[in-house]
Parts: structure tokens; sequence; C-alpha cells
């Protein structure tokens, strides 16, 4: 978008060199309280592309990086992929020593990486990096400050007495970003393509909700038994279950579960 305006001399635009990780743990910084709005430039949505832009496959692959997007020729748009993560994690990582071994954090990254959109256990995480698992804990803390990673919270209301998972998932911000630090190739299985497009929701919604600069909030629902529902959108007071099927004929019963979601949410009283 920027890019657009500044092609069509509609606007300048000038950027500081600021660290993200500094910006929200601002310290001695002077953000001007009060004067100050607080605006995430985030990864294109559907909306912004156009349509010969719109093939699935390459955005579960490369990403939406506006930089990527325009990008023709799928083996600079890896190159460029490679080149941005490199950069961004030399400069965010290392220039900043947020972390004191690099080789440890970076092995962390490709595992965050390939787990990203699932359930995070830290102490399994921590077995096989092999530090402390409040260092895992540390490490997902880094990758939400530089904006790598956004946490999204399990929705545990509930009315009756299900019991429900308490454990946070994290999204990359970028699909393409999410691949390279996993370091997987662009010819998945066909049974990782489901996970890719379900993340690949998730980031709608976060991007959706934050260009709607309102008060809502993303979740998702699962029960000790397993039964989850991909996203729970929490949005002016009212909840909205969405499952995400990657399926070319999908019907009534692949949303089966958001009606026990609704029945968690309620109390029935039985009257005999």
């Amino acid at each position: 978008m920027a890019q657009d305006f500044i092609d069509r001399k509609k606007a300048k635009f000038i950027l500081t060199g600021s660290s993200a990780r500094k910006l929200k743990h601002h310290g001695e910084i002077n953000l001007l309280q009060g004067r100050v709005v607080a605006l995430k430039l985030t990864p294109l949505i559907i909306s912004e592309l156009s349509v010969d832009k719109l093939a699935l496959i390459d955005l579960l692959m490369y990403g939406a990086l506006p930089r990527i997007i325009t990008q023709e020729v799928p083996e600079n748009k890896e190159k460029e992929l490679i080149d941005y993560t490199e950069i961004y994690l030399d400069q965010e990582i290392r220039a900043e020593a947020l972390v004191r071994n690099v080789g440890l954090f970076s092995k962390f990254l490709e595992l965050a990486a390939s787990e990203s959109g699932q359930l995070v256990n830290f102490r399994n995480l921590s077995q096989k990096i092999g530090v402390a698992h409040t260092t895992i804990a540390a490490y997902y803390q880094i990758l939400e400050d530089c904006l790598l990673a956004e946490r999204i919270e399990p929705f545990t209301n509930s009315k009756t007495r299900r019991r429900l998972i308490q454990t946070p998932k994290y999204l990359f911000f970028d699909l393409g970003v999410r691949r390279i630090s996993a370091n997987e190739g662009v010819n998945p299985p066909a049974s990782h393509l489901g996970l890719l497009f379900e993340q690949f929701i998730g980031l709608e919604l976060l991007r959706l909700l934050n260009l709607m600069n309102k008060r809502g909030k993303l979740h998702f629902w699962r029960d000790v038994n397993g039964n989850e529902v991909d996203w729970v959108l929490n949005y002016n007071d009212q909840l909205i279950p969405i499952e995400v099927k990657l399926t070319d004929s999908p019907n009534l019963r692949d949303a089966s579960i958001c009606r026990l979601f609704w029945q968690n949410m309620t109390m029935f009283i039985l009257l005999i």
C-alpha cells in the first residue's frame, strides 16, 4: 500500500530505525503519551490483492508481504524471503543482543515456526533444545516483541463443567516467513495444507481486526477431549465460532463442532 502511494506521488513516508521491541518496552524513549496513535503495518489481506494474485497455494507458501507478492519469478520470491528473514533476524536479534546464545535461539525459531498455530508445550520444546522452559517462554516473548508472532489465547469462558484447554497458540505474522524460518520447502504434504490454511484464515482475521481498529479479540476453543473450534472471534461483545476446512465439498457436518461450542456456552436446565 505504501509503495503504491509513493509510485503515484500521493504521499511521502519518513521511516525511523527504531526497534519494535524498544518501542514496546520504551524505557527512555519519549512516545509523547496522549499524542501518539499506534498503527500496525501488516502484510496484505485478500481485499488488497488483485485477482491474479489470489492463488491460494502461493499465499500459503510465500505469504503476503508486498515485495514478495509483486515478485513474479518464483526463484526470486524464495531468495527475497530468505534474505528478508535472515536480515530481519540479524537486526532484531543479534544487533539488539536479545539472547545470549544465538545458536540456541535459531534452533528454537525453527521449531516454533514448525509448530505455528498449534498448542505450545514449553517443557517439550525445552527438552528438544536443551534450555529451561522459562527460557522458551522468554524466547516466545521476543517473537512477540519483534512482531514475528502473535499470541492467541484460548477462549475459556464456560457455563458448563466441560474442562477447557488453557494453553495458548502462537501465529507467525506471515506464512512465507514462517516457512523459511521452519526450513520447509514449497511442496508440503497434502495433510499439511489444511493446517496452513487454518493459519491463513487466522492471520486474515487478525489483520481485519487491526484495520477496523476495534477492540476485538481472536481466540480458539478446545476441550480436554480434543474437540476444537479453530477460531473464535470476540467482537462487539458477540462470539463468532469459525471452523476452517480445506475441501472442495464443504457441508454442514464440517461445522458441527460449532454446535458443541454453543452448548458449552449455554446452561441447560431440564425440568421434569
